[in-house]
This record gives C-alpha cells, structure tokens and sequence, in this order.
C-alpha cells in the first residue's frame, strides 16, 4: 500500500483527499516508480475543477521524479534503480508510489538532482516546444511572456536570454518583477497599475512584438492580440484567469495575426520527439545557462496548501511535492 491524493468530486483544493492505495505489479509496457519528488502545475488545478474533466474518481498530477521500482513485460528504456523523471501521461503524480507508462520516462542525468528533475519537466518541456517549435524564435526578435515570474516564466526568460531574444514580461508585483529581471527578462510590465498593451507599444517603438506567449487566458487574452505586430502569433497555452470564451475569429485579420492553442501531450507524443526535446532542456539546464528555482516545498498531504498557494498568485518559481 502506498499513500496517494485522490478527487472524487470536482471543486476546490478541498476535495483533495490523502488516501491509501494499492499500487501492484507493473504490466506491459509500465514501470513502478517511488516518487522523491512531485511537481505542481496549474493543470492540475484545471484536473482538479474539472475544466479540463477527468473521469472520477481519479489520480491527480502529471510531473514527479524519482527511482524505478520494478519494470513490466516489454520495458526497454528504463531499469531497476534507474533515476527517472516524466511529465504527461495518465494523471496521478500526487502518489507515493505509482505505475507510469514506461515510454513517458526519462532517465535524470548526472548534476540533474531529482527535486530539480520533478520541478522542471513539464514547465521545461513547455518552454522548449513553445520556443523552438510551435514559435521558433531567432536572435533580435522582441516577444512578451505573461507570467514572467512563475515556474515557467522563470525558465522561458532564461532560455530565451541566452538565445539573444528580448523578453518583455508582466508579473503582479514589483518583487515579482525583480525576479524575472533577474532570470532574464529585458522590461517587465508590472499589470496591477499599468496597461501592458500600451506599455508593450511604447517599448517597442509602436511596432509590436514578434510573438505572445499567455497561460493566463482570460484576463490578458485581447490585450495580447493588441501588443503583436503585423503577422505576429499569439500563443495562448494556459487559462490561469479561467478560459477565453466568445472569441471573434475576425479580431485577427486587422494584422493578418496566427493564433495557436498546443499542448505538450501533443509536441511529445512521439517518443522520438520528447527524446529530443529532454535533450535540449537538460542541455540547457546543465550548462548553466537555465537555473530551475523552487519556489516552494509542500508534503505530500499538504496538496490542497500548494493549489491555494498557486491559484492565489502566491508563488515565484515551481512547486514541490515531497512524498
């Protein structure tokens, strides 16, 4: 038996229940893995609301890291004793102990530790497929990043300083703001007493930005479309101020602007691809130029205090888990 958070209704951080499960032997294709540390994502609150329905009652969390238990028929990628670490696939990180698809693990290597492995997967893999792929930003482009201070705002502002991008972000705060300046970022448009559309403008000498990068949704969404230049691309990748709804499709032909929606299940499907994508993440984590902070630690029955802490804008950085 290992101890697992579970959600048998949807609604608020309270309906996170610590209980005991029963974790078995590993089948096809799987692998047992004991967690030594679970990141916290702002999809897991979405699982958890039920914007994003799970079918209850259900696991929760979809990023930890940890070691390899025991491996099921068919599993060549990961071994016995192996240091691993996995974001996406079926939810339910929050565990102790749990069985993971064995093509979604990654091997953590040497001056990767496995708080820093759990606290960087999901939000590393994001920044790289939004940065690389679905927008592949070059040298000398200016783009905004909502957020800048968060979990993967801090990690987006690093990479993209060491690309030669100028990175202009807004954060809530002015010890917020500090941070991202610090990890990187150029400006950064403090949004509680300033307009960033018009800030943005005025910093880019009215021409816009090359590209959005909003997990904020809502709130933010028609002022991004307002901040991109001629062909720009709004990429709009979270809804952390609820979903953007009523949207006129015609609001983009002004400047002939692209908007996208990805997601990481789908840049990583292939096993290939998220090979190739962890190679450049823990590259760039490795040679220093990306420092994953945490921001905070919370045990593991304390789940409920991370998500408040989270979706009350209380926190810099990435959020730990510790089973």
């Amino acid at each position: 038996m290992a101890k697992a958070i579970k959600i048998h209704r949807n609604g608020g951080p309270e309906v996170l229940s610590l209980e005991e499960v029963s974790v078995g032997e590993p089948g096809q294709g799987e692998a047992r893995v004991r967690h030594t540390a679970v990141g916290v994502n702002y999809l897991d609150t979405y699982h958890r609301s039920g914007l994003y329905p799970l079918t209850l009652p259900a696991g929760i969390g979809s990023e930890g890291a940890g070691v390899v238990e025991a491996v099921g028929e068919g599993v060549l990628n990961v071994r016995k004793g192996d240091r691993v670490a996995y974001a996406g696939g079926p939810p339910g990180s929050y565990a102790e102990v749990r069985l993971v698809p064995a093509d979604r693990l990654l091997g953590l290597p040497e001056g990767i530790d496995d708080r820093t492995g759990a606290a960087m997967m999901l939000k590393g893999l994001t920044v790289q497929y939004l940065i690389r792929r679905t927008y592949r930003v070059q040298p000398g482009e200016t783009v905004l990043w909502h957020a800048a201070a968060g979990g993967v705002g801090l990690i987006a502002c690093q990479w993209l300083k060491a690309l030669g991008v100028r990175v202009i972000g807004t954060a809530s705060s002015d010890e917020k703001a500090a941070l991202a300046r610090a990890h990187g970022a150029d400006q950064v448009i403090v949004y509680t007493r300033e307009s960033f559309p018009e800030r943005v403008l005025s910093l880019t000498g009215g021409q816009g930005v090359s590209v959005v990068y909003d997990s904020v949704g809502k709130s933010t969404f028609q002022g991004s479309l307002d901040c991109l230049r001629p062909l720009g691309m709004m990429v709009s990748f979270g809804n952390a101020s609820g979903p953007v709804q009523g949207f006129e499709l015609s609001l983009l032909a002004k400047r002939s602007l692209f908007l996208t929606r990805p997601s990481l299940a789908t840049y990583s499907a292939r096993r290939e691809d998220l090979e190739a994508m962890a190679a450049d993440l823990f590259e760039a984590v490795r040679s220093g130029k990306v420092k994953i902070e945490v921001g905070g630690t919370f045990p593991l029955a304390k789940a409920a205090d991370a998500h408040r802490a989270l979706e009350g804008r209380r926190t810099t950085g990435s959020l730990l888990l510790i089973p």
